[in-house]
């Protein structure tokens, strides 16, 4: 086993110690403080920057297709999260957090612009030179980073940010990113189709031959450096996006015989409107019963958990360069997922749902004034960048159509917070997720309703249950008015329905 590995066994004393110096109280402290002291922390107000302090800091790190299985967010008992578990200890830890769009481009897209795919009319995959001339928002605000560069801020970025790398520009210093997805063996291990690069096994031999192994590198390196103004670090890791390859060292801390398996209700997708089932198509990618007939279920499983617990420990090498430099006092550190992932849950394998598994995302947010908690307040990427912008002292950006986090930052279960997370799948097909349900509206007037108090699992559509009529009234209410067109440089061919939905709809 390699050192790195080893130390997954546990977060090392070591960890502890490098600790940032803001203020900390691990999760366990946190859930023991008495009443009296956690009303004292329910609205703790973040310090606003002000002239004669220096402006923080923004590390912005980005996973790609990274579900909620983490130590803490308890998605999977055995996964092997220490270094992002660390940084959830130190911050706020938003359990209820959701993506604009099941899928990578228009999720990036959303976050990075601040507009809504159903403004943006950005409903499918879309390359980053073509992000500007996408639709007439996306050509006229700035990029996240971009308002952080108008203001005076450095800014850097590596790996997989927006859908590619970033577009040109975005970033004053670009460590660029490493074409693909690999490295991948000479021959597919399990999985060959068309359309997807879904492969599983242990590959390469070394963490040092992973993209993702130099991504951290050119990271630590910024954060050896010295700046002579605030500086926007955002670093894009690849997995657990497929093919589910990392070196053998992680698959051997995930004994498959011994692992979990998620939960799984056949004919789960009996009383969804045939609309859905369509929409939800895919084609290239294995079901669960293929899996189960096949025995390869654990075996995802375990794939996907190693890959998370690899890029953990690049997460953790980032973190570390954080707490050993002069900056580790003064940055806010945001860690989020672009969507989830199915992984076996409702027959299917993959992103592209408007059900829990593949909307809802890690989001973490840690730094200057932040006291650590959870919250299951629903919360958007897209609320990210006016967020940052919130608590680094930067004027609004009047164009983004999120909402500041900062009320649920500084009290993450007493603030007020009316807002719903919306996910769009193609124009005109939404979902909306509050703090107890789950409503769908598709584009031909279907719907699908979950009650997560009793079902979790999403198992149980009750919308054409009368008695729930005023909720799916109240949540249709946040519905989005306007639902663009298609932009023409979107585009989409992974099933028959979106491939003709957007053909009708550009």
């Amino acid at each position: 086993m390699g050192a790195d590995a080893a130390n997954f066994q546990s977060t090392s004393a070591e960890n502890v110690s490098r600790a940032r110096r803001y203020p900390i109280i691990d999760r366990r402290g946190f859930l023991g403080l008495s009443a009296a002291a956690l009303a004292s922390q329910a609205c703790s107000p973040i310090n606003e920057p002000d002239a004669e302090s220096p402006r923080p800091n923004v590390l912005f790190v980005a996973v790609d297709d990274l579900n909620s299985w983490l130590g803490c967010m308890a998605g999977h008992p055995q996964a092997r999260t220490p270094n992002i578990d660390r940084l959830a200890s130190q911050g706020v830890v938003f359990h209820n957090a959701h993506c604009q769009a099941p899928i990578c481009g228009p999720s990036r897209a959303s976050l990075m612009s601040g507009y809504l795919p159903s403004t943006t009319g950005i409903y499918g995959q879309i390359s980053d030179r073509d992000l500007r001339e996408a639709s007439p928002e996306t050509s006229a605000t700035p990029f996240l980073p971009e308002w952080f560069a108008q203001n005076g801020y450095h800014t850097m970025g590596v790996g997989k940010l927006f859908h590619g790398h970033a577009p040109d520009g975005a970033f004053a210093e670009s460590g660029g990113r490493e074409a693909g997805f690999g490295p991948k063996p000479p021959k597919r291990m399990k999985w060959d189709r068309d359309k997807t690069s879904t492969d599983w096994g242990p590959f390469p031999d070394a963490d040092e031959e992973m993209p993702d192994f130099r991504t951290a590198q050119w990271a630590v390196e910024r954060l050896e450096r010295q700046y002579d103004s605030p500086f926007f670090l955002g670093v894009g890791f690849l997995r657990p996006h497929v093919p589910w390859h990392v070196p053998k060292k992680w698959f051997d801390l995930l004994p498959v015989d011994e692992l979990e398996m998620p939960a799984y209700l056949p004919g789960d997708q009996d009383d969804v409107p045939a609309i859905s089932r369509e929409l939800h198509a895919l084609p290239m990618m294995p079901t669960t019963d293929w899996a189960i007939e096949t025995d390869e279920w654990k075996k995802i499983v375990q794939a996907y958990l190693a890959c998370i617990a690899f890029v953990d420990a690049q997460v953790g090498k980032v973190l570390d360069a954080l707490d050993a430099s002069p900056y580790a006092d003064n940055t806010y550190v945001v860690l989020w997922g672009d969507h989830g992932y199915h992984i076996g849950e409702k027959n299917r394998f993959g992103k592209h749902s408007l059900w829990e598994e593949a909307t809802r995302t890690p989001l973490i947010v840690a730094g200057p004034g932040i006291v650590p908690g959870d919250t299951q307040k629903p919360a958007s990427l897209i609320d990210l960048y006016p967020t940052l912008l919130d608590l680094c002292g930067l004027a609004a950006n009047p164009a983004n159509e999120g909402h500041s986090l900062r009320p649920l930052l500084e009290g993450p279960n007493s603030a007020k917070w009316p807002h719903a997370a919306l996910t769009t799948y193609g124009r005109n097909n939404h979902g909306i997720r509050d703090e107890r349900y789950r409503y769908i509206r598709y584009e031909d007037g279907s719907e699908e309703l979950y009650d997560h108090e009793d079902d979790n699992h999403e198992w149980h559509n009750v919308a054409a249950d009368p008695a729930h009529a005023e909720v799916k009234d109240r949540l249709a209410a946040q519905l989005p008015e306007v639902n663009v067109a298609w932009s023409e440089k979107s585009v989409y061919d992974y099933n028959d329905y979106l491939t003709v939905h957007r053909r009708k709809n550009l």
